[in-house]
C-alpha cells in the first residue's frame, strides 16, 4: 500500500500544479482585446485542466480524511478551500448569464461590433461584477488554502 506521505507528497504536487494553468488562463483573459469564441475556448482549455488538477485531490484524498483530523490547522484550511469553491460558484453565477447574452448578441462569433456589454442587459453589470469578484475571491482563497496546505504538508510529513 502507498504511504500517507506518498499520496500527499502528489496531491500537494497535483495541487501546486493547477497554478501555472488559473495564471495563464487570467493572463489569456486579459490580453485579449476582444474576447472572441476562440479566445473563450481556448481560456477554458487551459482553465479546466487547472481545476482538474485541484479538485481531484481535494475530493479523491482531502475530503475523505477530513473528519478525521479535525483540528485548528486542518480546519482553517478545509474552511478557506470551501470558500474558495464557494466563490467559484458565484463566479459561474455571472458568466453564465454574461455568456448566453453575449451569444445571444452574436458577439462571440461578430466581436466587430462596437457595442458596449453593459447595454445588452440590463444586469450585465451586476453579472461582470459577480465574474470579478468571484474570481479574485476564488484565487485569493485558493493561494490562501494553497499556503496553509504547504505549511501542513511541510510540518506533517516533511518534519514531523
Amino acid at each position: 500500500m502507498v504511504s500517507d506521505s506518498a499520496v500527499a507528497a502528489v496531491a500537494a504536487l497535483m495541487v501546486t500544479s493547477s497554478l501555472p494553468f488559473y495564471l495563464y488562463g487570467a493572463w489569456v483573459m486579459i490580453d485579449a482585446e476582444v474576447v472572441t469564441w476562440e479566445v473563450l475556448v481556448y481560456h477554458l482549455e487551459i482553465i479546466v485542466p487547472g481545476l482538474v488538477l485541484n479538485t481531484v485531490p481535494v475530493v479523491a484524498w482531502m475530503l475523505p480524511r477530513l473528519l478525521d483530523q479535525l483540528g485548528g490547522v486542518i480546519v482553517f484550511h478545509a474552511i478557506l478551500g470551501l470558500q474558495a469553491y464557494a466563490l467559484l460558484a458565484f463566479a459561474l453565477t455571472g458568466i453564465v448569464r454574461i455568456f448566453q447574452v453575449k451569444r445571444g448578441a452574436d458577439l462571440y462569433d461578430d466581436p466587430t461590433r462596437d457595442v458596449d456589454l453593459n447595454d445588452l442587459h440590463p444586469n450585465m453589470s451586476a453579472w461582470r461584477g459577480r465574474l470579478r469578484a468571484g474570481v479574485f475571491g476564488y484565487v485569493l482563497f485558493w493561494l490562501l488554502a494553497w499556503l496553509l496546505g504547504i505549511y501542513q504538508f511541510i510540518t506533517q510529513y516533511v518534519l514531523g
